[in-house]
């Protein structure tokens, strides 16, 4: 059996606070955070012992908090700077516990040794904090798009925390195929988005925006859960969604159909 969580970006309107009562309230076992509305939180006057308190008294975990940014692209000082936030950023995941950070690839082409070797560096400060940055690939984004660009980053480093991030809509948008996810070990699985891709353009052409609830779009989610779970997946899995009107609906309606339908697809 999977773990079910609540990424916040679903509800992504609602106050952080409430986003944790909500994801609880709705049955998830728990709830991915991003780091930006935790500093943003305490931008206001919050302070972390207040998430940290609020994930206690609702009983989630963390399993994954997005993202690292900025850590591919910059050269010399601005790259000493740019790890130096990543490591700040990793340690307020080891904060609430999450196992993992995503570490999200430059939105620019970037020359694939670099990129490894970046990443590298990335595991390396995760071992002295004590979370793994995990490697994330984004369909719109040109240094990896696609599920197979994430594993040629991930398998040609020896580093048995180097892991990817899965995601549906990714897959999807990239016509990535189930022979490609054969060749993925699941350890080196570290967590899995899951979201539709929406009916109204083709694939390819999609952004975050026409991510749809599981059971309403073009992707065949069925057969990609169906390999996960044949092959004994049974880690966490994320509804991901940035769907601006499900950002208008009540946050709790949004959150049990969520689950509802991960239920269906994963139990079904």
């Amino acid at each position: 059996m999977v773990t079910y969580c609540l990424n916040t970006s679903t509800i992504r309107p609602c106050p952080l606070i409430d986003k944790i009562r909500v994801a609880a309230e709705a049955g998830y076992q728990g709830i991915e955070l991003w780091i930006n509305d935790i500093y943003e939180y305490i931008g206001r006057g919050g302070e972390a012992r207040d998430v940290q308190q609020a994930l206690a008294d609702y009983g989630l975990i963390v399993p994954c908090m997005i993202a690292l940014r900025n850590w591919g692209e910059p050269i010399g000082p601005e790259y000493e700077l740019a790890l130096a936030e990543c490591r700040r950023r990793m340690e307020l995941a080891a904060r609430f516990r999450s196992p993992y950070v995503v570490a999200t690839p430059p939105r620019e082409p970037c020359p694939a040794d670099q990129l490894r070797d970046r990443y590298r560096d990335l595991l390396a400060i995760g071992r002295e904090v004590g979370v793994k940055p995990t490697f994330e690939y984004i369909c719109f984004f040109a240094s990896a798009r696609s599920l197979a660009d994430a594993w040629q980053v991930v398998r040609t480093i020896d580093d048995e925390d180097a892991t990817l991030l899965l995601d549906s809509f990714h897959n999807f948008n990239t016509q990535s195929t189930l022979g490609q996810l054969t060749e993925i070990p699941l350890e080196r699985i570290s967590h899995y988005h899951v979201s539709d891709g929406g009916r109204n353009k083709p694939a390819g052409q999609q952004a975050d925006p026409d991510r749809v609830m599981p059971g309403e779009g073009a992707a065949d989610l069925v057969a990609e859960v169906r390999h996960l779970k044949s092959r004994g997946y049974r880690g966490t899995v994320s509804l991901e969604l940035f769907n601006r009107e499900l950002w208008e609906r009540p946050p709790l309606e949004v959150a049990k159909l969520g689950l509802e339908r991960l239920r269906a697809l994963f139990e079904g």
